[in-house]
C-alpha cells in the first residue's frame, strides 16, 4: 500500500484551487479501508467528526461494494438519514424507508456465462452471487470470504443454477490472485461493454452491470440533493472508489490507498487507522487544522 503525505496535490497548475470550508455540501465515503479502521471499527474521532458536519447541514452519504444488510449497523451507529450506495452502484438504497430506488442488475444470460466461463478456468474458484440483499453460494468457503459473508454468512448453500435464473445484483469471484488474473483478462476480452468488473481486493473480481458505477450513483443522489458535484468530497482506498474521487469537487484518497487511486485524487489524508476520514472532515468542512 501506497502511504502519501496529508493533502499531497493531485490536481494540475491550472486547475481550481481545493474547496475551503463552508464549499463542501455532501460527504461521499467508502467503507472499508476508509471509513472503517483494519477491525471494522469505527473511531470515535470519525463518529464525532461525521456528527459535526452533518450539524453544519452537511449530507453523508456511505458509498460501499456492500450490500445493505451490511451497512446498516454503520448507518445507524452514524445516525445517518440519507440515500445510500451499495454494490459498487448497482443499488441505490433508501435506509429510512428501507426502499431500493435503482437497481441495475446483471441479466440472467451474461451471469451465467460469467460463472461457466470462470469456472470452466479454475474449478476450485468460491462463486457468490448477490441478488439483492440475499447472498447465494455454491461452496462456502472459510478461508475465502466477503466482510458481508465472514460477518453475516450466507442466505442460501446450493447449486447456483438455483438463483442463475433471475437477474443478478453482483458476481464475487474469489480464489488466489494468480488463478484470478487470467479470469479477469477473458472477462474483459468476452464481455466488453457488457459487463464492469471492480477491483478492490487482489483475491476478489467483483462484476456487475456496466452501468453500475459509484460515480454515477454518487452524481444521481447528489441531484436529488441538488448539490452539484464542485461541492462534492469523496474519500475512497481502491480501485472501485476511483470513478467518484474523480468526479466529486474534491478526491481525497487514504493514506493506505492503492498507488494507482492516489493518483487521480486531488490530495491524500492518513490512513483509515489514522482517522483519515476525520482529518479531512476537520480540514475541509469544519476550518480546523487538525
Amino acid at each position: 500500500m501506497n502511504r502519501q503525505d496529508p493533502e499531497s496535490k493531485r490536481r494540475s497548475p491550472e486547475a481550481r484551487p481545493l474547496p475551503g470550508p463552508g464549499d463542501i455540501r455532501l460527504v461521499a465515503v467508502d467503507l472499508d479501508g476508509t471509513l472503517l479502521r483494519s477491525d471494522k471499527k469505527l473511531s470515535y474521532r470519525v463518529i464525532r467528526a461525521v456528527s459535526s458536519a452533518k450539524a453544519k447541514g452537511v449530507r453523508v452519504v456511505l458509498a460501499s461494494a456492500r450490500p445493505p444488510r451490511s451497512v446498516r449497523e454503520i448507518y445507524d451507529l452514524l445516525r445517518l438519514d440519507t440515500l445510500q450506495i451499495n454494490y459498487n452502484g448497482a443499488v441505490i438504497f433508501d435506509p429510512v424507508k428501507e426502499q431500493i430506488l435503482i437497481h441495475r442488475p446483471i441479466p440472467v444470460p451474461l451471469a451465467r456465462q460469467v460463472v461457466d466461463m470462470a469456472r470452466e478456468m479454475e474449478q476450485r474458484l468460491v462463486v457468490h452471487v448477490e441478488v439483492l440483499d440475499r447472498l447465494y453460494t455454491d461452496r462456502d468457503d472459510k478461508l475465502m470470504q466477503t466482510e458481508t459473508s465472514r460477518a453475516m454468512g450466507v442466505d442460501c448453500l446450493g447449486p447456483l443454477a438455483r438463483v442463475l435464473n433471475r437477474p443478478v445484483t453482483k458476481l464475487m469471484l474469489m480464489g488466489d490472485p494468480a488463478w484470478l488474473d487470467p479470469i479477469r483478462r477473458a472477462i474483459r476480452q468476452n464481455f466488453h461493454g457488457q459487463l464492469s468488473m471492480a477491483i478492490s481486493d487482489d483475491y476478489l473480481i467483483q462484476v456487475v452491470h456496466p452501468a453500475a458505477d459509484k460515480a454515477r450513483a454518487l452524481q444521481e443522489i447528489a441531484q436529488r440533493y441538488a448539490i452539484p458535484a464542485g461541492q462534492v468530497m469523496a474519500l475512497g482506498d481502491a480501485p472501485n472508489d476511483e470513478s467518484m474521487l474523480k468526479w466529486a469537487g474534491l478526491g481525497v484518497a487514504m493514506g493506505n490507498a492503492w498507488p494507482r487511486t492516489v493518483k487521480v485524487a486531488d490530495c491524500t489524508v492518513p490512513s483509515n487507522d489514522s482517522d483519515g476520514v476525520a482529518y479531512a472532515i476537520e480540514k475541509f468542512i469544519l476550518g480546523q487544522n487538525p
